[in-house]
């Protein structure tokens, strides 16, 4: 059970407040205690019962944060070959569903190796790659920035200074 004050990723959402936890104010006799989330990014509230099989998890800590950053450029992409466009949506909702910042980093890796190929070739990125690696991106930045303890539009500096620190320091 998470406490008041915690920080978690719930489902697709990203990363949630938990503002309270009991019955629902749209129905306070109600016996069933449930979860009042805020999302940090975006508006309005969740509700949703303590029990639900909805995923939910507490966000990285900083030293997990630090480390997921570290180990970036050694994250493989994933092989997609020539997937249709269906299919193609599938494999990348494979990614968001594990919940994995790591798979989230594998995703986008992914899909920026082969828009940079299609642009290279004249042609532009699918619409399906756009929008998988923006929800990729945002799901990691919005988890690292609550992390880390950094503004959310400073995430992507930051990944960048760090991967080209370890670059440089090998």
């Amino acid at each position: 059970m998470f406490s008041i004050g915690s920080l978690i990723v719930y489902s697709g959402t990203g990363v949630c407040r938990v503002e309270a936890v009991g019955p629902p104010p749209f129905d306070p006799r109600c016996k069933t205690e449930y979860y009042t989330l805020t999302p940090l990014r975006g508006n309005g509230t969740i509700y949703v019962p303590v029990n639900t099989k909805v995923f939910m998890r507490p966000i990285l800590s900083r030293e997990a944060a630090q480390e997921l950053v570290r180990r970036i450029p050694e994250i493989q992409q994933a092989q997609v070959g020539n997937l249709d466009y269906r299919m193609l949506a599938q494999h990348y909702r494979t990614f968001l569903d594990t919940h994995s910042c790591e798979d989230l980093v594998q995703l986008i890796k992914t899909v920026y190796t082969k828009s940079k190929t299609s642009t290279q070739s004249g042609k532009k990125p699918s619409k399906v790659d756009q929008d998988f690696q923006k929800r990729a991106e945002f799901l990691l930045h919005d988890e690292l920035s609550a992390a880390l303890d950094i503004p959310f539009d400073q995430v992507g500096e930051y990944i960048t200074q760090q991967v080209e620190q370890i670059k440089r320091t090998g």
